[in-house]
């Protein structure tokens, strides 16, 4: 296995692995703490979390304690829209992840026009996570988003280092958006790059029962990484096999063609919508 490649992340400056963690859902799991020791010793160097994700934090606590350092760069996020609020989630963060400094935090899933003029506002979500930079808190301002007008409000404004967008053969709407991202120096977080917990659980029972096209985890991850746009995918996971196997795919894939992404997104058209 070659392991992991890094990709900078945007004018953070910071390298990151081109295969990240998504930990929503991993402490939902039994084997959670094992999950996240399959991701730390495979090398991925960034984990993603959120103030709200239940227990998420707390087990990236954990580790981080049992370790006295993160072993990973940390990227949380605040649900809420006002100055005091994100300034909470901050000082609540620092708390259950144990650490002096988070890397990135980010706004949470801005995606009407209303949120996003409460957030930029005066006394705004923003403008608190300004304030705990200023205090070195954090080191860097994200944003997370599901609309693209939102969306490109947010990478023009000039306002952030970060942007996380859905895209995958599944979802291929944002591309023009990941390359906007790009050309303003600003890093591309990917969520739901094998397109979310249903398509997923779909996809693996239909390989369960014999499918053998082009439809597979491992070819929707190396879809995702062969946009050179992209900084860094984030499956989540549950259980470490499906860690493991995120990591030998990243670790040693050859970027697809173009008839090859054509031939996925044509296969992920037929058969999911």
């Amino acid at each position: 296995m070659v392991g992991l490649k890094r990709r900078r992340l945007g004018r953070t400056g910071l390298m990151v692995t081109e295969l990240g963690l998504g930990a929503m859902d991993t402490p939902t799991s039994p084997e959670g703490a094992a999950t996240l020791e399959a991701a730390i010793a495979g090398g991925i160097d960034f984990v993603d979390t959120a103030r709200e994700y239940a227990g998420s934090e707390f087990l990236i606590g954990e580790a981080v304690r049992a370790r006295g350092d993160a072993p990973f760069r940390i990227g949380s996020k605040t649900f809420s829209h006002g100055i005091d609020g994100s300034q909470r989630d901050v000082d609540r963060s620092l708390s259950m992840l144990g650490v002096e400094r988070i890397d990135l935090y980010q706004l949470h899933d801005i995606s009407t026009l209303e949120a996003w003029a409460e957030v930029t506002g005066e006394h705004g979500a923003l403008e608190g996570l300004q304030i705990a930079r200023y205090r070195e808190l954090i080191g860097h301002i994200g944003i997370s988003c599901h609309n693209n007008e939102v969306a490109e409000l947010a990478i023009r404004s000039g306002e952030f280092d970060t942007i996380m967008l859905e895209y995958s053969a599944f979802f291929t709407e944002t591309v023009g958006l990941i390359d906007l991202a790009a050309a303003n120096d600003i890093g591309v977080i990917v969520m739901r790059p094998l397109g979310g917990s249903g398509r997923t659980s779909a996809m693996r029972g239909r390989l369960a029962d014999g499918y053998d096209g082009p439809l597979t985890a491992p070819n929707l991850l190396r879809y995702v990484l062969s946009n050179p746009a992209v900084t860094v995918a984030i499956p989540g996971a549950r259980y470490p096999s499906r860690v493991v196997e995120n990591i030998e795919t990243a670790s040693t894939y050859e970027p697809m063609s173009e008839a090859e992404r054509g031939e996925l997104e044509a296969e992920a058209a037929r058969y999911y919508y």
